[in-house]
């Protein structure tokens, strides 16, 4: 199919400036990239000592194809274990891979596993302040795995909030070799999301017992598979398929299915496709091109807001410099095309139903919102992504998806979107850079400004919402919960009770410098403000009673009627929280992590080093209480 829609003049101007700006960093690590593929592959590199240990363990068979020297050899990254329902499918990935390598004279090996732990069972616990950094971890472990320098191509297994970013960021360090994602998929529906949303509610309340909350939450996640709501994990997914490293519309597929197999298989062959002729190499896929395609499909789907800060460290891991400027403007003109949970009622087997991903690439491609000319594991150009695929007789088959949505209130064409513009904005202001996810917060609600009421912990904010204390117009203001400071938990535990205030008639908001969960959802809520309070950010000036204005409409996060808040002394933290924040449930194991860690803006990572002048304010308007969403196109 011919493709070469006019591009957005946005959307142009936006990419044109992140090429400028990545010249030097990009330019250098396509160098690198170039080096290593020009060293030769892994086989001939290795003495034969090296290769009798990397092949001792192995099959006859499999050692006899490795010895030949000329057959691909196609290490799998694997995050599986059996306590994540996404990854618990991983389980039998590694020999369904084995078996179509073989039946195309390859091999394959699991180079590696990376830890890969659940949000959900973290949430409000101590544990969650390692969640994000897991994410350093498992682009450290995938490196650590394909360090061996055996390998061909690569596959990753993959599919929830931390692990896909990390093995995305840990692979490319290996992008002189094609590399292909295999997701796992969604789990079958739960019990309606509104019904799950309502029992939180409730139970906030004091309206039902933790029996009732637990039979719905065991409703709502029940099976092998991802969650099914839109959060970061299906996120992900979403990325991965505009990216251009998935197979077409593999995102979306149950795991427990003939399908999801087939898909796998056809996966691994097709890495040993690439591994043969040289192309579709991870350094090619991933460009300034592919990340904003990515960006536009995590904002035309009303994505999390996790990736505010996953995207800039995985850009970076490819040489690509982006921030928070990019993509509020990429945002003012990408349209919003779905309503999935927490963004609407539907979960994603309903999205995918009505359309899914082949509809929303389509979409986005013909109406000149991405990217056409790029390249993806399938080859040049991102048509092949509005293919579907299906078993025919027991054979993979794909389809063109469909042309128009089966479900106009899940899915809509870019002629015809819920918003004309994407699900975050940019807000700034004398309290920092924050980002806010409007998608699924209605207009009424996107302007606050109310007394602030000022926290350190979760629970402290929780207790004071039991004591009835926040039942007014107030903007709840939790600091301290940095990547500094505590690692930057999802602080996801406070939307239900926040919820409950909005919904008892009051104005409310929620500032803080830690971050929300991609179910995040009908609260206004200014986050990962940038710098953060331990920093020395603006939160840690803001006293109980200050009057705060968010203002999504007009990109506003400021005080109201201090003349100098930066005039004030520091708030100091507590000794008890510093502590509380420092050791037990392995965080005392992540000192160096917290004392070395980039912004959230610059992707709150410690892998890489941050060019002078990158990250956090590359491109701020004259006012800094204003966000300028123009672009000189």
């Amino acid at each position: 199919m011919a493709l070469n829609p006019p591009l957005n003049p946005v959307v142009a101007a936006v990419t044109a400036r992140i090429i400028e700006r990545s010249k030097t960093t990009r330019a250098d690590y396509i160098r690198r990239m170039d080096a290593a593929r020009d060293n030769g592959t892994g086989r001939a590199k290795l003495s034969c000592a090296n290769w009798a240990h990397a092949f001792a363990g192995q099959t006859i068979a499999d050692k006899l194809t490795a010895m030949d020297g000329s057959k691909p050899n196609i290490g799998v990254v694997t995050a599986y274990n059996d306590m994540l329902s996404a990854h618990q499918p991983f389980e039998r990935f590694p020999e369904v891979i084995r078996k179509a390598v073989r039946e195309v004279g390859a091999t394959a090996q699991v180079a590696g596993g990376t830890p890969a732990m659940c949000d959900g069972v973290t949430q409000g616990r101590p544990g969650m302040e390692l969640s994000l950094f897991s994410r350093d971890v498992i682009a450290m472990s995938t490196g650590v795995a394909l360090t061996h320098d055996a390998f061909d191509a690569a596959m990753m297994l993959g599919v929830c909030d931390k692990i896909v970013p990390g093995l995305f960021m840990g692979a490319l360090a290996f992008g002189h070799l094609p590399v292909v994602f295999a997701p796992a998929g969604p789990m079958p529906s739960g019990i309606p999301n509104a019904e799950k949303a309502r029992i939180r509610a409730e139970f906030a309340q004091g309206l039902v017992d933790r029996t009732t909350l637990l039979a719905s939450e065991i409703g709502s996640y029940h099976s092998p598979g991802t969650c099914t709501f839109y959060g970061t994990a299906n996120s992900n997914q979403m990325m991965m398929e505009l990216g251009g490293l998935h197979l077409p519309s593999t995102a979306f597929v149950h795991p427990e299915t003939g399908l999801r197999d087939a898909l796998t298989a056809a996966a691994a062959k097709r890495t040993v496709e690439l591994a043969r002729s040289g192309e579709g190499r991870m350094a090619d896929v991933i460009s300034e091109k592919s990340i904003v395609n990515m960006i536009v499909a995590l904002l035309a789907t009303g994505g999390s807001t996790n990736h505010a800060i996953h995207l800039v460290a995985m850009a970076r891991a490819a040489g690509v410099l982006i921030d928070w400027t990019d993509m509020d403007q990429l945002s003012s003109v990408t349209p919003l095309l779905a309503r999935v949970y927490p963004n609407g009622s539907a979960d994603v087997n309903a999205f995918q139903a009505a359309g899914g991903v082949a509809f929303v690439a389509r979409e986005l491609a013909l109406a000149g919102h991405i990217h056409s000319d790029v390249t993806t594991v399938m080859g040049q150009g991102i048509q092949a992504y509005f293919q579907e695929p299906s078993l025919v007789d027991g054979e993979l088959v794909w389809r063109d998806g469909v042309s128009e949505s089966l479900d106009r209130d899940i899915l809509r064409p870019a002629s015809d979107p819920f918003d004309k513009e994407g699900g975050l904005r940019l807000v700034q202001g004398d309290l920092g850079r924050a980002v806010i996810k409007v998608s699924a917060v209605k207009p009424e609600n996107r302007i606050v400004e109310a007394p602030a009421a000022v926290f350190e912990t979760q629970e402290d904010a929780l207790q004071a919402f039991k004591d009835g204390k926040l039942f007014r117009d107030v903007v709840v203001v939790l600091r301290f919960q940095g990547p500094k400071a505590n690692g930057m938990p999802e602080l996801h535990s406070l939307s239900p009770a926040l919820s409950v205030i909005q919904d008892k008639g009051f104005k409310v908001a929620f500032v803080t410098d830690g971050r929300m969960s991609g179910a995040s959802g009908k609260t206004p809520a200014a986050i990962h403000v940038s710098p953060e309070a331990l920093a020395g950010g603006p939160l840690a000036h803001v006293k109980d009673g200050d009057i705060i204005r968010l203002d999504a409409e007009a990109g506003v996060l400021t005080t109201v009627g201090v003349a100098d808040l930066t005039a004030r002394p520091l708030a100091v933290r507590s000794t008890a929280n510093a502590e509380g924040s420092s050791w037990g449930y392995g965080r005392e194991l992540f000192g160096a992590f917290r004392h070395v860690v980039t912004t959230a803006e610059q992707g709150a990572t410690v892998c890489f080093a941050v060019p002078a002048g990158v990250g956090g304010h590359t491109d701020t308007p004259p006012n800094p209480n204003v966000v300028d969403r123009t672009v000189d196109a």
